[in-house]
């Protein structure tokens, strides 16, 4: 069972004429949170919607962008993020380095770009730290000729992403003359389930959508041992929560869902937070479970600066009072694009090879159900950093 997990984050910055100590654990909680927050938002907007974000991504982008600001510009991204990028770069470094690391044995490329104007002059602090930190490339690029920089930018996501997704971005994107600089955060997980799902157990069952209707829906099922629990939110509202390993064990999903079918998915969500998550992992026991899960696909493209703007980082945006100045000195800039791309692709890739190796194991008595037949949450989280790769509901798969 393959899962392919795509995030592309755009965020392309213009010019107009108005021209402590931190353990890996507890800083990557504080950039994750602040993803889970935009993700709030984004679903509070959306409640009956696919959304699918990475939280990891947006602290990327943001992390670019505060090492080029100055200012309250600069003030305003540290307030949000709860951190100084340059303040605590080395334990970002060891973060970024982790999460690719080839120990996980799941695939998870990480690829952060800055493609800038021709003959635009940045400060070369900028560009050595960017590099440093986030292991960002930096290409100078024609964007006097808008398609061929669209084309260009394209092709380097889709060969980071291995052709998973090629257009990224749209001409009309670059055809403003005021563009200097686009940022780019992919990430690509590719990732086999510790216990795999076999094919000869996927049937259509009914998921009830967010519309209240019932759809037929091929679903994933296996017998298995599995960490699992259930809890409620601060005004008694209870859930339950799974946790499915990937089979490098250093990543896992975790599925989170309403125990009572009156409950919707939105009455959950503004609960979840990196305490919430951390609770869930000493609540969780061991039980053999009978899971059925959806395989679904989820495309789905975020504006990130309304949610960031309510969060409190405005002053980014705005052309009369962005501070970019440790980008460059010799023209004023503002960030008018960020938004972030997100592909998943359930499909039956990769069982084959791995069938042989699982069983599954027949309980004597008749063993508790995991169904996910409703509206869910999933988290999919990088355990020894703590890092949340993607957050999304699924509102109908």
């Amino acid at each position: 069972m393959d899962w392919h997990f795509l995030l592309f984050l755009l965020a392309t910055v213009t010019f107009t004429s108005v021209c402590s100590q931190f353990n890996p654990l507890s800083l990557e909680e504080l950039s994750s949170n602040m993803g889970i927050q935009v993700f709030n938002k984004i679903a509070k907007s959306r409640p009956h919607e696919n959304v699918v974000i990475s939280p990891h991504g947006i602290a990327s982008v943001l992390g670019m962008l505060q090492l080029g600001a100055d200012g309250k510009t600069k003030k305003q991204l540290t307030t949000v993020m709860r951190y100084g990028v340059n303040r605590v770069s080395k334990v970002l470094k060891k973060i970024n380095k982790a999460i690719v690391s080839k120990k996980n044995k799941d695939v998870v490329t990480v690829a952060n770009g800055v493609f800038v104007k021709n003959g635009f002059k940045m400060e070369e602090p900028f560009v050595t730290k960017n590099k440093d930190v986030f292991q960002c490339e930096v290409r100078n690029m024609s964007f006097e000729n808008p398609a061929s920089a669209c084309d260009s930018i394209n092709l380097w996501v889709k060969n980071e992403t291995r052709g998973m997704i090629d257009n990224l971005i749209s001409r009309d994107l670059l055809s403003n003359p005021l563009t200097r600089l686009v940022l780019v955060n992919a990430i690509y997980f590719k990732g086999l389930w510790k216990l795999c799902f076999q094919p000869e157990n996927t049937k259509k069952r009914g998921f009830v959508a967010s519309d209240g209707k019932s759809y037929l829906v091929p679903m994933l099922a296996q017998l298995s041992l599995f960490r699992c629990g259930s809890t409620s939110t601060p005004n008694g509202l209870w859930y339950n929560f799974i946790e499915l390993p990937y089979h490098g064990e250093s990543i896992n999903m975790l599925i989170a869902l309403p125990t009572e079918s009156a409950t919707p998915l939105s009455a959950i969500i503004p609960h979840i937070s990196t305490k919430t998550i951390d609770s869930w992992m000493s609540l969780m026991v061991p039980k053999r479970v009978q899971v059925v899960l959806p395989k679904f696909t989820a495309s789905v493209q975020t504006d990130l600066k309304e949610p960031l703007k309510v969060l409190g980082i405005t002053e980014m945006f705005d052309p009369s009072k962005a501070n970019f100045a440790k980008i460059t000195r010799s023209e004023k800039l503002h960030v008018s694009h960020i938004f972030q791309k997100a592909k998943i692709e359930v499909s039956e890739d990769g069982t084959k090879a791995s069938a042989a190796t699982t069983a599954i194991l027949i309980a004597r008595s008749s063993p508790p159900w995991f169904i996910v037949d409703k509206p869910f949450l999933f988290i999919i989280r990088h355990n020894p950093t703590g890092a949340i790769l993607f957050i999304g509901q699924i509102n109908k798969p």
